[in-house]
């Protein structure tokens, strides 16, 4: 075994020292830090570990595959938990393009086939509020029927978005609808992403949403509905993230009542292909792994698959959902085995009707108060602000932990100082003084909104001296 630092690092070893070297993570194994140790201890045996052998580009990780555990076996020796999908398949839906104005009307079977051929309708299914609010309504009456049928209250959700404007969104939603809210981003400071991280740990919150932050190493089982409201165009990433909820809480208990997780996403999404491919993949043996093409040579300076997908100015074109129609939530068992027996047991239990079908379930919206939407609203407002203020110092080469721009020399960072002004311009945009935002009615709310890009500007300007 050897310690490396600074100034003992693998170069100072001789190439002979060590005769075998384990990667975790192994699906990592081409990048340049990886591949420098290979190099320099060439005589040394290598074995990759990854819980997701499959990389972003559909390929397994480098190297010969010389033992797979499949997902169904850990499953069913409880190590991790039991899953399922629920779909969200509207009877009909109607979108506009942003270039017209004409509302079109589809079926669910075109609902899919735009999901699986139209980037934009997939990006219009996650971003409008109309379905946006369907997934959030389906993941809380997961979550509520999971804590219901465990007497577990710790159980929470877990989204994945877009970009900080998408989660800013996703967070509104479900604060909306009563539930405490947290997110974290790349973007935020340290000390605001651990003490939402406190609060998650804490069992102070019933949803974190995030932009592909928890990964890898995550630990927290009491994550048990994952809401898709991101986009995965392949199987690694979307198996990453629903490895965040399948963490177990009761240790080798099999079937235990608490050990499940629910995967939510709309049909639109085009999410049902990525959970055909996790199905199949949990079922795979070696032989599975075999067929697939080995990753030698793949150039690590491809973009990495866990990026945000950046925020950027809407296409002409892109869609807007207007409204759906009778939507149904369809269930779909991660191991088909596990769809009747469950059944079965809830019925068994009475905890579900003895007729009860899980092809006919209607979606019953999560009742929402105006009490409810303004403090939504306001949070809202609050992020955005935090939001814009860091991409306006990031545009412009300027650390917002430093005191360029406290001309006043009060100990204030540059993000308080942008912040503090864009503040000033929203309460003048209403009329409003400091300390008056918990007093903003939905009106004045909706004006802030409305006229958002003006009050930066002039906060810019402020600031900047007209820069």
């Amino acid at each position: 075994m050897a310690v490396c630092s600074e100034n003992y690092g693998p170069q100072a070893l001789p190439a002979d020292y060590f005769d075998l070297i384990l990667f975790d993570e192994g699906h990592h194994s081409v990048a340049d830090s990886w591949e420098t140790l290979r190099v320099r201890f060439p005589n040394a045996r290598i074995i990759n570990f990854s819980a997701t052998p499959l990389r972003a580009d559909d390929q397994v990780m480098a190297g010969r595959v010389l033992y797979s555990y499949p997902i169904f076996r850990a499953i069913q020796e409880g190590y991790v938990k039991r899953l399922k999908a629920v779909q969200l398949n509207p009877r009909t839906l109607r979108y506009v393009r942003r270039d017209g104005t004409q509302e079109i009307e589809v079926s669910l079977p075109e609902v899919r086939r735009l999901g699986e051929t139209d980037s934009d309708f997939r990006r219009s299914i996650v971003t409008s509020t109309e379905t946006l609010n369907t997934i959030a309504d389906a993941s809380i009456r997961e979550l509520d029927r999971l804590r219901t049928e465990t007497g577990e209250a710790k159980l929470k959700i877990i989204a994945s978005a877009l970009n900080f404007e998408h989660c800013r969104q996703i967070v509104e939603a479900y604060m909306a609808r009563g539930r405490r809210a947290g997110y974290v981003h790349s973007r935020e400071d340290g000390a605001a992403n651990q003490r939402v991280m406190q609060q998650l740990e804490n069992h102070q919150i019933d949803v974190i949403v995030q932009v592909r932050k928890l990964g890898e190493g995550f630990d927290h089982p009491f994550l048990a509905v994952a809401a898709v409201f991101s986009i995965f165009s392949n199987l690694s990433p979307f198996v990453q993230f629903v490895g965040r909820i399948m963490r177990v809480i009761v240790q080798n208990a099999p079937g235990h009542v608490v050990n499940q997780g629910v995967v939510v996403f709309h049909a639109g999404a085009n999410i049902a292909q990525r959970w055909g491919d996790f199905q199949q993949y949990s079922e795979a043996d070696q032989a599975y792994f075999e067929q697939l093409l080995p990753l030698e040579g793949l150039d690590p300076a491809d973009p990495q698959p866990d990026r945000e997908i950046a925020p950027v100015p809407r296409p002409e074109g892109e869609m807007e959902v207007r409204a759906q129609s009778e939507v149904q939530l369809e269930e779909i068992q991660l191991l088909e085995e596990d769809e009747a027996a469950a059944i079965r047991l809830l019925q068994d239990r009475g905890i579900i009707a003895g007729d009860f079908d899980p092809s006919k379930q209607a979606l019953q919206p999560v009742p929402t108060t105006r009490v409810a939407q303004r403090q939504a609203l306001r949070g809202g407002l609050d992020m955005r602000v935090r939001t814009e203020s860091a991409r306006i110092l990031n545009q412009r080469g300027i650390n917002p932990e430093g005191r360029d721009l406290d001309r006043q020399h009060l100990g204030r960072s540059n993000l308080i100082v942008l912040k503090a002004a864009i503040d000033r311009h929203v309460n003048g945009a209403i009329g409003r003084g400091t300390g008056q935002r918990h007093e903003f009615s939905r009106d004045e709310l909706d004006r802030i909104d409305e006229g958002f890009a003006g009050i930066l500007t002039a906060a810019v300007r402020d600031i900047f001296n007209g820069d």
